[in-house]
């Protein structure tokens, strides 16, 4: 099954591209994979801090993403699955297209500030030619009601 693979952090910006991600998977048949990606900064502490923060940081991405996948089930009608990674976010988001053929689209969310879409964005679409698939940028800012229409 085609899945769109969607990236879960604390941008505004996300919750778009959750919507968009999951109103075409219900459309088009298609499955919704959500990754998250703990940047290492995060949890290069003390040993036993890092360990602690590394584990916060498990349950706040978890619990955000229950919130998503409630409304995408409930909404929707899709189920979707969690991806926790830890490391570079770009490096970590291109390893699970590779290592999941099944992902046939990555969507990201744009910032609303109109000179700077977000550093996920800027760096991959300065990739774009060579990603192992599409890519689609959903504007951060996009109503409710024009994200229905174009899905």
């Amino acid at each position: 099954m085609r899945k769109f693979l969607v990236v879960l952090d604390d941008t505004r910006e996300c919750l778009n591209a959750m919507r968009f991600a999951a109103m075409r998977a219900a459309r088009t048949k298609a499955g919704v994979t959500i990754i998250s990606v703990i940047p290492p900064e995060e949890y290069q502490h003390w040993i036993g801090v890092g360990e602690i923060m590394r584990e916060e940081a498990r349950d706040r991405i978890e619990a955000h993403f229950e919130v998503f996948a409630k409304w995408m089930r409930d909404r929707q009608g899709v189920n979707p699955t969690l991806v926790i990674r830890e490391g570079e976010p770009v490096r970590e988001i291109l390893k699970l297209v590779e290592e999941d053929e099944n992902i046939g689209i990555l969507v990201l969310g744009a910032g609303t500030d109109g000179n700077n879409p977000g550093p996920l964005v800027t760096q991959m679409t300065k990739s774009a030619g060579s990603l192992p698939c599409p890519l689609t940028i959903v504007p951060g800012d996009m109503s409710k009601e024009k994200l229905e229409q174009i899905t």
